[in-house]
């Protein structure tokens, strides 16, 4: 069985959900299947509408029920569904738009002799799997932007629930689904097996996921084993290290990574667990001050209590540099942050900026920036990278390394936060994602649910309306070489 648990109590925050069996999964799979084909025919832009429309009328009852499992707040828990209906709309935008479909038309030419061909993007066949993570309730979880972004390409999507917020992820189904023109359209499963049985179902095209590198690594095992691999976009770890250069502000900067440290018991993807310092004791004790003043609370799940502490052990050979307020709570954890040399971290780059999810960074002081390009060339990749500096020209060298290191880049600002916009990129290199050329954020992350196809001599009459030459949709379309815009 799977139980909803309070991380303040550690006690039980309703009736158990028992797993979905297998021959359940089966059949909701197969009707999401069927329901597919109207739902890549239709108009599904009003229909996301009408889906963010129905997550802001059960706000209430939506942040309630997920308080009860994470602990999150009303403030962020609010928000957050905000946040996730506005995925809904934004990917509304994307199919009025219709730059997402990339029709191209190359007419046939006499000299030489080339035929017409036409491509265009259509959604994936079959239906996408989503696996739902813990630290987002809402944005990456049953309402969250896999699911959006597939839904709006036009594919059919089962979620498999995250043990953490089960309550959460049934209550969102039930709502999503009830402004869906097919309730099949979206599916819900519980449960480690049915997971596993969700990664390897013939009519499952593609599965995005959001968690650990241990829960992707056993995601691409199953689908490997596949007698037909299908594409797996996860977002892993990431230690998102930050590059503080002599040149830079001092003002704020402490106050600004602890509070970027701790937001959400530092359960963030973008949280800033790595950061390179220049050797000036005046800036180590600011940060060790901010650090201390900043308290602890619980983790979503005794699991993720128990690997944060894990972390913390393996990094308790450093040396400490200062540890925040306790936090309440039966998961509760106490923010900390450790501090070594940059000849020391040299030695050992994988080891220490191994990925600690929680509210835990190592500090790396250095006495010359000359010396930060080798060592950051030596990083695994992450989702985010941050220079702080006043100095364009100063900070180049390090930029230069960085830029292949990381899907976005910040200057003089902190990761955590990621807006759902048109030009978001939230993935990066291994192992912050298995995709680094695709987002699981903004416009783009549509494009994981879309494959292209071409046509060459096809008659008129079966191309479909975003290749016909009248483009009655008013699309943006390349034609023989020339970005046309669309309607105006």
């Amino acid at each position: 069985m799977i139980h909803s648990v309070d991380p303040r109590t550690g006690e039980s925050a309703g009736d158990p959900f028992p797993p979905t069996p297998d021959a359940e999964l089966d059949a909701i799979v197969e009707a999401a299947r069927i329901a597919g084909p109207s739902w890549r025919s239709a108009d599904r832009a009003p229909v996301l509408e009408a889906v963010a429309a129905a997550l802001e009328a059960n706000v209430e009852e939506l942040w309630r029920a997920a308080d009860a499992e994470t602990a999150l707040g009303e403030t962020r828990l609010r928000g957050e569904v905000g946040r996730a209906a506005g995925q809904f709309r934004l990917f509304a935008q994307v199919l009025r738009d219709g730059g997402h479909v990339e029709a191209v038309i190359d007419h046939a030419t006499a000299q030489p002799p080339v035929p017409d061909l036409r491509r265009m993007n259509h959604p994936l066949p079959g239906v996408v799997g989503v696996f739902a993570a813990s630290n987002f309730p809402f944005a990456f979880s049953v309402a969250g932007g896999d699911t959006a972004s597939a839904l709006a390409a036009g594919c059919p999507v089962v979620v498999k629930a995250h043990d953490g917020h089960p309550r959460t992820s049934e209550l969102s189904w039930r709502v999503i689904r009830d402004a869906l023109p097919d309730p099949a359209l979206l599916g819900l499963v519980s449960g480690l097996d049915a997971g596993k049985r969700l990664a390897g179902h013939p009519s499952v095209s593609a599965v995005g996921f959001t968690g650990s590198i241990p829960g992707g690594k056993a995601i691409q095992a199953l689908i490997a084993e596949r007698p037909d691999p299908i594409p797996f976009y996860g977002e892993l770890g990431s230690v998102n290290p930050v590059v503080v250069l002599p040149s830079a502000s001092r003002d704020g900067l402490a106050q600004g990574f602890a509070a970027s440290l701790t937001l959400g018991t530092g359960q963030f993807c973008t949280n800033p667990g790595l950061v390179f310092v220049p050797d000036d004791a005046e800036l180590l004790a600011s940060i060790a001050d901010a650090v201390s003043a900043t308290e602890g609370g619980p983790m979503l799940t005794e699991r993720m209590r128990g690997g944060y502490l894990h972390g913390l052990a393996r990094l308790g050979k450093l040396s400490s540099l200062a540890q925040g307020k306790p936090g309440e709570g039966a998961f509760a954890v106490t923010p900390q942050v450790f501090v070594t040399d940059l000849t020391t971290f040299a030695g050992d780059p994988h080891g220490i900026a191994e990925e600690c999810f929680g509210p835990a960074a190592v500090v790396v002081v250095y006495t010359d920036p000359a010396e930060l390009p080798a060592v950051l060339e030596r990083l695994d990749g992450s989702l985010t990278a941050t220079i702080h500096a006043t100095d364009p020209a100063e900070a180049r060298p390090s930029s230069e390394v960085l830029l292949k290191k990381a899907g976005r880049l910040i200057w003089n600002g902190w990761p955590t936060g990621v807006a759902v916009r048109w030009a978001m990129h939230h993935g990066g290199p291994w192992p912050s994602s298995t995709a680094a050329a695709h987002t699981s954020v903004g416009a783009a992350a549509i494009r994981r649910w879309l494959v292209p196809t071409a046509y060459q001599d096809w008659p008129a009459e079966l191309l479909p309306p975003e290749l016909r030459d009248d483009n009655p949709l008013g699309i943006p379309r390349r034609v023989d070489g020339t970005l046309v815009e669309g309607r105006a």
